[in-house]
């Protein structure tokens, strides 16, 4: 029996990017920010970006396989994020900002390991995205959930956070939530 909804966790860059995105997308049930695939139990926000935990931001997306493929959750996040960028999103710079995706069974991990390959043939063998099983995940603290849905005008979520949103919504119109197509 097929369960009715999966998790994969991804990292690309500030985690308030990827969820705003991830948020409008059909098929997904719930997103939540977190810290994944560092050696430290349940570190805070100023100790993640300290660079000493070695987690990354992450977003964990829960969603629906009848409505959306893993394979289309990847296309997504290959799209609004650069991952030939070692450790780096744009400005954001540093371990945490990583590309990653974060397997929860052998399943996701092959078809990851598929779409990386395609990725990685259409950059030239460039892509630095990190494949690996999901472990010593914590949730964010509550303030970095949905927080572009909170503070659109924040400096930060307009000048970055908006553009990455603005990029699905053309590239993927499709994939929309109708509440997001108004």
């Amino acid at each position: 029996m097929t369960p009715t909804t999966d998790t994969i966790t991804l990292a690309g860059g500030c985690f308030w990017c990827l969820e705003a995105v991830y948020e409008r997308v059909v098929g997904v049930t719930a997103v939540e920010s977190g810290y994944s695939n560092g050696h430290v139990r349940n570190p805070s926000y100023e100790q993640v970006c300290g660079g000493d935990t070695g987690h990354a931001e992450v977003v964990r997306v829960s969603f629906d396989p009848a409505s959306i493929s893993l394979r289309e959750l990847l296309e997504i996040f290959f799209v609004i994020h650069d991952p030939t960028t070692l450790n780096r999103q744009g400005n954001d710079e540093g371990s945490q900002y990583r590309s990653g995706i974060y397997f929860h069974d052998a399943e996701q991990e092959r078809v990851a390991r598929e779409v990386l390959a395609e990725v990685n043939a259409h950059h030239g063998g460039r892509a630095v995205t990190e494949l690996a099983p999901e472990a010593n995940y914590s949730r964010a603290e509550a303030y970095h959930q949905h927080y572009f849905a909170n503070h659109p005008g924040q400096g930060y979520c307009a000048a970055v956070v908006a553009p990455k949103v603005e990029k699905f919504r053309k590239t993927f119109a499709a994939r929309l939530k109708r509440s997001d197509t108004v």
